[in-house]
């Protein structure tokens, strides 16, 4: 599986806003900070802020800010929100005509991987990503921790 660079953008957008809180954040300085075009943040400021994760402030002096407290906005609910789809196989697609689809069990193996993968998502927020050294879970002291600044080149089997 592979999320797409739009989800690693994302975050990085996310933690770079976070780590402001007491200011407007302008798509340039971000770019700049992340190494990232503008043309790209552009997007993707404008996909979080009809989701509800970013504010903007248009005009002289604009720019961007949470719009909800970094405890309150999920990583599942963001990588959901940016992420166009997750048919990770064919047949997971609603339109799919595969011929195998009454008799394979393909298909509930993989959806319960994804299912698996975005539950874990679940248990994080913005918050973790936050914090000085991002504590995990209790049942996940043997997990590492997710790199949100290479999602897109994460791959799992």
């Amino acid at each position: 599986m592979r999320l797409t660079t739009m989800s690693d953008y994302a975050m990085r957008l996310l933690m770079h806003v976070g780590q402001h809180p007491g200011r407007l954040c302008t798509i340039a300085e971000v770019a700049r900070a992340q190494d990232i075009s503008e043309a790209h943040l552009t997007k993707i400021t404008h996909q979080l802020a009809l989701a509800g994760w970013l504010e903007t402030v248009r005009g002289k002096g604009g720019g961007m800010r949470l719009a909800a407290k970094p405890e309150q906005i999920g990583l599942g609910a963001v990588v959901r929100s940016i992420e166009p789809d997750f048919n990770l196989v064919a047949c997971l697609a609603h339109d799919s005509s595969c011929q195998l689809a009454s008799s394979c069990h393909l298909t509930g193996i993989i959806n319960g991987a994804l299912q698996s993968f975005m539950q874990h998502l679940d248990r994080y927020t913005l918050a973790d990503l936050l914090a000085p050294s991002a504590p995990m879970a209790a049942a996940d002291s043997k997990v590492q921790p997710l790199n949100f600044h290479r999602l897109a080149s994460v791959a799992t089997a």
